[in-house]
């Protein structure tokens, strides 16, 4: 079946589908719930959560425990899925060394018999720059502080648990299985995606879209939400259109223009995906990306929107395959 971008059954068939997603328990989406998680994870005690420190992990264990909370079941046994990665010197006050991090990953199963069997992933990754060093973006980089990442990307982690809890609550679960995903190493080249990629938990050819969140946290005052690779999947475009109309966002909207954060290690194997963010600001990548700056009702407001979009796509009923995009 061809897609059928700019026909009329292509308006019918996604005013359809966005009604028929537009499901209360979104409505319990708050600024208090999100302000909750980007505050732990982007505190001091977590020391920017850099891959094989202490606050790496102990923002993991964060994750799993509201996994765990929200009824998502594992793949092998456990929410972790442990890797290594080499840390160069000069980075996170420490010499060069390997150490081993870990994706956090569990699923809410789908409730139609067969497209159970398929799989929606949505992920956002917990790590940060640590103490700094070559990774940092401040002017000074020998200067050694505390890079807390509240939007780069505890704020996407916020989304993710939000998301998750929303899906919890629904009596009837969406079609196609979802997988949640929280990956580390994104900065040290989109290690973590790379790896689940790799080493995917069901066959990949049942993966159909991935959703990825980074940096959601800053929603400027146009209350822009941007989004690459929503060309990637069969109308997608269509479908983001129509979600922004009366959620209190202007999305942008790319067919294409995938961007550098994980969901790219998803486009690179042929599976599409969806990247959202608020937008770029002075902060990043410095000590200064502090909770103090974090947009708490704008994120609430994008997690909605992803909520909508992530129920929607879950409960499409046609067949959803790849398109490559220029």
């Amino acid at each position: 079946m061809k897609p059928f971008q700019n026909s009329k059954f292509a308006v019918f068939f996604i005013s359809t589908l966005f009604f028929s997603t537009t499901i209360k328990a979104q409505d319990g989406i708050s600024a208090k719930t999100f302000y909750k998680h980007d505050k732990y994870l982007s505190s001091d005690k977590m020391e920017g959560r850099f891959p094989g420190t202490k606050g790496n992990n102990d923002a993991a264990v964060y994750i799993k425990k509201y996994f765990k909370k929200y009824g998502l079941k594992d793949f092998s046994k456990m929410y972790d899925q442990p890797f290594r990665l080499f840390v160069k010197e000069g980075i996170n006050k420490v010499q060069s060394d390997s150490v081993t991090t870990q994706n956090v990953v569990g699923y809410i199963e789908g409730s139609d018999p067969n497209l159970k069997n398929e799989f929606i992933v949505i992920g956002a990754h917990y790590d940060h720059w640590g103490w700094g060093g070559k990774g940092s973006s401040s002017k000074k980089k020998e200067v050694v502080a505390i890079h807390n990442g509240a939007d780069d990307n505890a704020s996407g982690v916020s989304a993710l648990l939000c998301i998750a809890e929303e899906v919890s609550k629904l009596s009837l679960k969406p079609k196609r299985s979802i997988i949640f995903i929280s990956f580390s190493g994104e900065e040290e080249g989109l290690l973590g995606s790379k790896y689940f990629v790799d080493h995917l938990p069901v066959k990949k050819e049942a993966v159909k879209v991935m959703l990825n969140m980074d940096m959601v946290g800053r929603l400027n005052p146009e209350k822009q939400i941007y989004m690459g690779g929503a060309g990637t999947f069969p109308d997608g475009v269509e479908l983001m259109k129509k979600l922004g109309e009366n959620s209190g966002l202007h999305p942008v909207i790319h067919a294409g223009d995938v961007g550098g954060s994980d969901h790219v290690s998803f486009y690179k194997a042929s599976i599409a995906a969806i990247g959202f963010h608020t937008g770029g600001h002075p902060q990043y990548h410095t000590p200064e990306d502090d909770i103090d700056l974090i947009n708490t009702e704008g994120g609430a407001l994008v997690a909605k929107y992803i909520y909508k979009a992530l129920i929607a796509i879950a409960n499409d009923e046609q067949a959803l395959y790849f398109i490559k995009q220029d």
